[in-house]
């Protein structure tokens, strides 16, 4: 099982920081440079076109990143690829791919937040079309130098290269998925690996819609090999599981309380912090025992995962705090997955 980090580049660790955003980008970098050289296996940078994230420009990001790494493999978590021209989502990542050494992957997905779509001029509406066409659309150029197409929201193409083309043979694209089961079955039709985000309730709960993926990937003629299975979820690891549970409690209850106002959900209390972070619950945060035994039994849950990635930026964690928790993630967590797992 691959084990990595999903940053959002948050530009602020709690309400009161008065961090600049130059110093969040250098330190999220530092960050990435530790991941790799403890030996995490993947780095996701999101998207976001919002004043607290600085993870706008994916690409650019993970650029920076490849010239500060050797070995970790690096890709959008995820790309929104309905408010994106496949074309330049592509070129961006196969540049990405040459830079790194063949290091690149790209997660495409409609997006959780909306703000991508009025920004680049679309309508909400076609929320779903724009993603069946613009994936169809990624998929052929990244299986033909020379693309022929036409759709609904884009020019036409006819018979024109895209450059460059990456290192690896075929540049990985996973699909993004948040909870619809049209989109799990649409990654097993395609045979793309899938990385489900789970960021409340209980993990146990989307077993139904993986079995759907792999239902379909197999009646469309891919061997179970090839149906990967990734899990995204909000998670921590700290020296014991008192200090991870009082180092994340604070952050996640502010923000998710925050985020309840804008959007009709409860405030955050502990006793429903207490059950997500109970043995089923979606919350990977506790000490490195505790984080590695709930994510091989999230795994066995779901019928087997290959990669589980943390999110951990969103808790109001310092730049320290999330240095020592990746630190514990590669030289404690990862070797206690891999025995486990011998």
């Amino acid at each position: 099982m691959e084990i990595g980090i999903d940053s959002f580049a948050s530009a602020m660790y709690g309400t009161h920081n008065t961090l600049s955003s130059v110093d969040a980008m250098e330190q999220l970098l530092d960050r990435i440079e530790l991941a790799d050289q403890v030996g995490l296996d993947v780095f996701g940078i999101g998207e976001h076109h919002k004043k607290e994230f600085l993870d706008s420009a994916t690409a650019i990001i993970l650029g920076a990143a490849a010239a500060r790494t050797k070995r970790i493999r690096l890709t959008s978590a995820v790309t929104v690829l309905s408010a994106a021209d496949p074309v330049r989502v592509y070129q961006n990542f196969a540049t990405l791919d040459l830079i790194s050494k063949g290091r690149a992957e790209i997660v495409v997905g409609r997006g959780s937040s909306i703000e991508a779509y009025p920004l680049f001029g679309f309508e909400l509406k076609d929320y779903d079309q724009l993603f069946k066409e613009k994936l169809g659309l990624l998929l052929q150029i990244r299986d033909n130098e020379f693309v022929t197409w036409s759709g609904r929201f884009r020019p036409a193409l006819n018979n024109l290269p895209v450059y460059p083309r990456p290192l690896q043979e075929k540049l990985p694209v996973w699909l993004g998925v948040g909870g619809t089961p049209e989109s799990f079955v649409r990654a097993g039709t395609l045979g793309l690996p899938l990385m489900v985000a789970v960021i409340g309730g209980e993990t146990h709960r989307f077993r139904p819609l993986i079995d759907l993926y792999r239902k379909a990937g197999t009646a469309a003629g891919f061997k179970p090999g090839e149906l990967r299975v990734g899990l995204h979820s909000p998670g921590y690891v700290g020296a014991t599981n008192e200090k991870a549970i009082a180092d994340y409690y604070p952050g996640y209850a502010e923000l998710w309380t925050r985020l309840g106002k804008e959007r009709g959900w409860p405030p955050v209390t502990r006793p429903h912090f207490d059950s997500l972070t109970a043995p089923k619950g979606v919350l990977v945060v506790g000490g490195p025992e505790q984080v590695a035994e709930k994510i091989l039994r999230h795994s066995e849950a779901l019928g087997g995962i290959s990669r589980f990635t943390f999110q951990m930026d969103n808790a109001g964690l310092t730049h320290a705090q999330l240095m020592q928790s990746i630190e514990l993630i590669g030289t404690k967590v990862i070797p206690l997955i891999k025995k486990e797992r011998l």
